[in-house]
């Protein structure tokens, strides 16, 4: 029995929040007066958390990544991943992470079964580092980066998030980073989740504009891979279930920047959404089964668990949530657009 929404689209994907806390406080992420330390209790126990996967995995699920907030700061994080790494039909577990703390782990969580990561990185200047980060160090980041591709965590992956008159300018220097250290790159625009990211929707760049950017800095063009193009590419994504078979199955366009003969990946859910293709749910550290990231509803999974559920009652209660996802996202503001919580408690 496979997980379908009522639009075709397969549910392959779960993206695995283990805790809101995080040692950042990202402008588009995260209020600058949030502490999100709910009571202990609120939170899934590891056990809640495993059993809640194996229930996915069984129904079709084969790619988990974990996220946050910073899931290295879930006290017991490992005591996770270590049976997450141990379920044979996960067959891809990652990591999403600002890579504060990578140094020191990158090699444990290899050994563990993390595969990837995926490295949060918005600027190359430390002042506009600590500005949007509000503090955050970023030579430790960049030390993070270097452990993980010692430790084999390959592809690593940057995640940039541009923002137009705070970052925009570093995106060629952020390109040549990521060549010489043979890393994968992704822009991504600003998205109108929370208070907070609403509120810097005033810095949003639309993805043609960053094409632009790229193509001024480097020559060519950056809407074509060997050929295809970006839309023929998402044409190709659906034939797979979602899943570029080069690229991964996340929301990334990737297009070939020929002046530095390099994939850029571009994820635009503002200007140009991929919601035809989307093939993932997130489920946050509190249990809360969010179906999508720009619409308000979800589905409680906490309190069956706590309330004796079966593993049969749990397949089937996903199934009934699954039924209600809905087609795509809606960022205008209204009464079911994306919601009031900060991207840090979705799991981003």
């Amino acid at each position: 029995m496979s997980l379908i929404d009522p639009h075709g689209r397969k549910i392959r994907y779960l993206r695995l929040s283990v805790t809101e806390k995080c040692n950042f406080r990202c402008r588009y992420c995260r209020s600058h007066d949030k502490t999100s330390h709910r009571d202990h209790d609120q939170n899934l126990t590891i056990q809640e958390t495993l059993r809640l996967v194996q229930a996915f995995v069984d129904m079709g699920v084969h790619r988990v990544r974990l996220t946050g907030g910073e899931p290295l700061l879930r006290p017991g994080i490992m005591n996770l991943i270590g049976p997450l790494g141990g379920i044979p039909a996960l067959t891809d577990l990652s990591l999403s992470t600002n890579a504060f703390l990578l140094k020191d782990k990158a090699k444990a969580l290899k050994k563990a079964g993390v595969g990837r990561v995926n490295i949060s990185l918005d600027s190359l200047n430390p002042e506009t580092f600590g500005h949007i980060t509000q503090g955050a160090d970023l030579q430790r980041v960049i030390e993070g980066i270097d452990a993980a591709l010692e430790a084999g965590l390959h592809p690593v992956k940057l995640n940039m998030v541009v923002m137009g008159g705070i970052n925009d300018h570093e995106i060629p220097d952020m390109i040549r980073f990521a060549k010489v250290r043979n890393v994968m790159l992704r822009f991504i625009e600003t998205m109108p989740i929370g208070v907070d990211g609403r509120a810097i929707m005033g810095h949003h760049l639309p993805m043609d504009e960053i094409c632009t950017l790229i193509q001024e800095a480097f020559g060519g063009t950056a809407s074509a891979m060997s050929g295809v193009t970006c839309s023929q590419r998402q044409e190709q994504r659906r034939d797979n279930g979602g899943r570029d078979p080069k690229q991964g199955g996340g929301p990334a366009r990737y297009v070939r920047v020929d002046g530095v003969g390099m994939d850029i990946g571009l994820i635009s859910a503002v200007s140009r959404h991929f919601c035809d293709t989307c093939n993932r749910v997130r489920l946050t550290s509190q249990g809360q089964l969010v179906l999508c990231l720009g619409r308000t509803g979800q589905v409680d999974l906490r309190t069956p668990l706590r309330s004796g559920i079966d593993h049969e009652g749990l397949k089937a209660l996903l199934l009934s949530a699954i039924a209600q996802k809905p087609l795509k996202h809606d960022f205008s503001g209204g009464t079911k657009a994306a919601p009031e919580h900060d991207m840090s408690s979705l799991g981003g």
